[in-house]
């Protein structure tokens, strides 16, 4: 073999399959074969999904297209939505139309998962977004099969949590609004709601599931519909309703705490889950008897469980069955009088239950191990063949190829990691279960802390609602919290998270382990009344700027690592929008970023062009600060600001991005971009972008008649607030995309910004400081200048509580007494009255006088 293509494969798990698989290449498709051995990415990933799946090996000689397919989309840092699948299944459909709908429908899902398993094995994304890219993809599938019919599909199970992995069955529930008559042109005039319905039923099942030449795209399981094999296909929601509150087990409305709608119309779903949530998340339900349904539940799984020649990852002891119960017996024993915990994905209410103390930090990144490796082992074992298998072969040929795909040195340490994650598991699975003692609200085992005084978030008199994810503050912490916040040393604690002997995951662990002590620090301080609001935001917004810096020198060391080239520095300019624009980042704010790279740069390797390599870079970064490790998470990175939106590069070059600013931009991306602000990597070049930018903008707000520019502010202003706030039926009010909320506060600064020409201060960019400006120059009334700057400091006050004590929400719960009577006197207000009446007032002078400087304008 060429040396070359020796050294590609010599490493692999399976070096024989990969070079089979080039072997028949030259047989079948000589030229696609040279085409291939030019692209040297290309080829290392072919030959990685060839020594890792025989299944998707045999698909690319089936189709060699999908090669050029797989080039294109390879690179993609973010998981696929369900929108973007079910265009290009769209497209797929209409470049096939030459073959039946089943196979179009089973060749699409194959295509996909050559993109999603390549993320898979190159450990370029979590399991978290590997679950969820593979239940997109089904819900898109689903969707289609059902597009023209006036019908929901939900889905339960695994595609319900979004953790549907390469093999799974996808358990479904179809449901249609009513009872009635359905009438058509055809000759029998009408038929009844469930007759059509069930036939239809019938018609989605058969395209998705039927076996043809290329396989089935799915296999269909409707087993945990009402009444089960003998229940009808399809039931109305009063009937479903009707099942659920009366007639059904414990263990069929457990199955609804992964429910979700997936095809179809959702509001079919809502009208359905509120109506029966109450008896899936009963307040009236002991601790008790919520585990030993669960328990029950597991026993049965237990007894049918028909012996495997090898090790059950899902079902065996301490395997994916018992991390999924854990956190499902727990929701059901608590989530009655706490909704946040009511979370159908396994992670996330994994998280939310460490949050309230419900399970351990240990144990918590215990879990988060567990489940990623038996996740990892999951994938590896189905992609072999696409078969639905959960067994770890007793062969010790077999076991070994198994070790090497899960990049492990031998079998003996295949065992020892299966033997740790599966202990791990079933100890705490046994101490969750064992039960000996009630667990009462305030009981939950707590890590051994330093001081026995804590800030609990339910001295505000037990609120019913989500607290802090730090409900439990340590404020020893105070004086070590202020030197930090002084000097702004985050950067040199977070680099404990860059041992270079490490590996990536490691580092993510180590990081976010590093990032959260130093935010749970901050919140401390801040419960505890050390900190003023103003504090508390520089602190976070330095908190994200070394988060940045700390991500750009894990991705540079990672890229050193797979181009095997030195790299000093990334020439990566980092701009920020938004709150961290604004240099106002608060708890659970996005990060609205925009990713550039210098044009003159120099440093590509000479196997890579600069969209691939500083693609990957940008994948690997927001990878860095956005994925769910058993750590959790750092910050949700928000790239759909950049020119193009969601069309458009995760990164561009710098010349490319000041042309679009000035050919192409919009009015509304003038009055996004008015807060871009250069925020970390190589900063000569992203402020010399935040300088060019900020002229560009104001000089062509400059040129357009005040009127358009009133028309459109006002016009996107209104379309957030019909779009974000205008939906729900409930009382909350939303301070921030509600009328006079603080939307209304930052269009009107930011039209008056570019009407008069003043750009940001490089001092202080908060919107106090801005307000005071326009009103020196000018720009605002004495009147419209009072109202906005009292509303808005009275709003960001509130909205800072909000955050501090319920967590990532902009609505104020107006139904909560307790959990209002709290945030009042956080405010340092005297009553919920006062709050509500303040809130009011300032919402109508918000509003006022945003109307009247446009209007004005007009």
């Amino acid at each position: 073999m060429n040396p070359d293509l020796a050294h590609l494969t010599d490493d692999l798990p399976d070096p024989d399959a990969a070079r089979r698989f080039l072997s028949l290449m030259d047989d079948r498709h000589p030229r696609e074969k040279t085409k291939l051995l030019k692209n040297n990415g290309l080829l290392s990933d072919v030959l990685t999904l060839a020594a890792y799946s025989p299944l998707l090996s045999t698909t690319l000689l089936q189709n060699p297209e999908y090669l050029w397919w797989l080039n294109r989309k390879k690179n993609s840092p973010s998981v696929r939505t369900k929108d973007e699948l079910m265009e290009a299944l769209g497209r797929f459909l209409l470049t096939h139309s030459q073959l039946d709908l089943h196979t179009q429908l089973a060749r699409f899902r194959r295509r996909e998962l050559l993109r999603i398993f390549l993320s898979d094995v190159r450990r370029l994304k979590t399991i978290a977004e590997i679950t969820e890219d593979i239940s997109n993809l089904a819900d898109a599938i689903l969707e289609t099969a059902l597009r023209s019919a006036e019908q929901e599909m939900d889905s339960l199970g695994k595609l319900g949590s979004r953790e549907l992995n390469y093999a799974s069955d996808i358990d479904l529930l179809f449901l249609y609004s009513a009872d009635g008559q359905t009438y058509g042109t055809g000759t029998r005039g009408s038929v009844t709601n469930r007759e059509y319905f069930v036939k239809l039923g019938e018609a989605v099942v058969q395209l998705v599931g039927k076996q043809t030449g290329e396989g089935a795209a799915y296999r269909v399981d409707m087993r945990l519909r009402p009444h089960g094999r003998v229940g009808a296909l399809a039931i109305s929601v009063d009937d479903a309703v009707r099942y659920y509150l009366t007639d059904a087990r414990d263990w069929e409305r457990q199955v609804l705490i992964r429910s979700r709608p997936s095809a179809g119309a959702a509001e079919v779903y809502k009208e359905f889950f509120e109506q029966v949530e109450s008896v899936v998340f009963s307040r009236d339900v002991t601790v008790e008897t919520a585990l030993e349904s669960v328990r029950l539940s597991k026993q049965l799984i237990d007894r049918e469980q028909k012996p495997d020649l090898g090790f059950n990852v899902k079902l065996g002891r301490g395997g994916i069955r018992e991390i999924e119960f854990i956190a499902q017996a727990l929701q059901l024993a608590h989530g009655g009088h706490d909704r946040w915990l009511r979370s159908p994905h396994t992670l996330i209410s994994l998280s939310r239950l460490s949050d309230r103390g419900l399970i351990g930090e240990a144990e918590l990144t215990e879990l988060f191990s567990a489940y990623e490796f038996l996740r990892q082992l999951e994938h590896v074992l189905q992609m072999e063949s696409g078969l639905q298998t959960h067994t770890v072969p007793d062969d010790d040929e077999r076991r070994h190829l198994v070790a090497r795909r899960m990049q492990l040195g031998s079998v003996a340490e295949l065992n020892r990691e299966i033997a740790k994650h599966t202990g791990n598991t079933h100890r705490i699975f046994e101490r969750v279960f064992a039960f000996e003692r009630a667990t009462r609200k305030g009981d939950a085992p707590i890590e051994k802390v330093s001081d026995q005084r804590i800030v609990r978030a339910d001295d505000g008199g037990g609120l019913d609602f989500p607290s802090p994810p730090e409900a439990f503050a340590f404020t020893t912490m105070g004086a070590r919290v202020a030197t930090l916040f002084r000097r702004h040393r985050y950067q040199s604690e977070l680099e404990t998270a860059l041992d270079p002997d490490s590996d990536f995951g490691e580092k993510l662990g180590r990081f976010r382990r590093t990032w959260s002590m130093l935010q749970a620090e901050i919140k401390s301080a801040d419960l505890d009344g050390e900190l003023s609001i103003r504090d508390a935001k520089n602190a976070q917004t330095a908190l994200a700027e070394s988060s940045i810096e700390t991500a750009l020198e894990i991705a540079r060391h990672e890229l050193e690592q797979r181009y095997r080239t030195k790299l000093d520095s990334l020439p990566i300019g980092v701009m920020g929008l938004g709150k961290l624009g604004g240099a106002g980042v608060d708890y659970d704010s996005d990060l609205d970023l925009v990713l550039l790279y210098d044009d003159d740069h120099g440093i590509i390797p000479r196997d890579s062009t600069p969209a691939e390599f500083f693609g990957r870079a940008a994948e690997i970064f927001v990878t860095t600060l956005s994925s769910m490790t058993r750590d959790g998470s750092i910050y949700r990175v928000d790239l759909r600001l950049r020119p193009y939106g969601k069309n458009g590069q995760s990164i561009i070059g710098a010349r490319t991005f000041s042309d679009y600013m000035r050919g192409t931009a919009a009015i509304w991306e003038w009055l996004a971009y008015v807060k871009l602000r250069a925020v970390g990597g190589d900063m000569t070049l992203a402020g010399r972008i935040e300088s060019d930018v900020r002229a560009i903008i104001h000089s062509q707000a400059l040129r357009v008649d005040t009127s358009e520019l009133a028309t459109e502010t006002k016009r996107v202003r209104l379309l957030l607030e019909k779009e974000k706030a205008g939906r729900r039926r409930s009382k909350d009010i939303d301070i921030k995309y509600g009328a006079g909320g603080m939307l209304d506060v930052y269009f009107a600064m930011r039209f008056l910004q570019l009407r008069d020409n003043v750009p940001d201060d490089t001092e202080d960019r908060s919107t106090d400081s801005m307000l005071g400006r326009l009103g020196e120059h000018g720009s605002l009334s004495p009147d419209d200048f009072e109202n906005l700057f009292d509303g808005y400091r009275f709003l960001a006050s509130l909205d800072h509580q909000l955050r501090l004590t319920v967590g990532r929400t902009t609505r104020l719960p107006i139904a909560n007494l307790k959990g209002l009577e709290f945030i009042a006197q956080r405010m340092n207000l005297e009553s919920v009255d006062d709050l509500l009446e303040k809130l009011t007032i300032h919402r109508l002078n918000i509003r006022n006088s945003f109307e009247h400087i446009l209007e004005t304008a007009l």
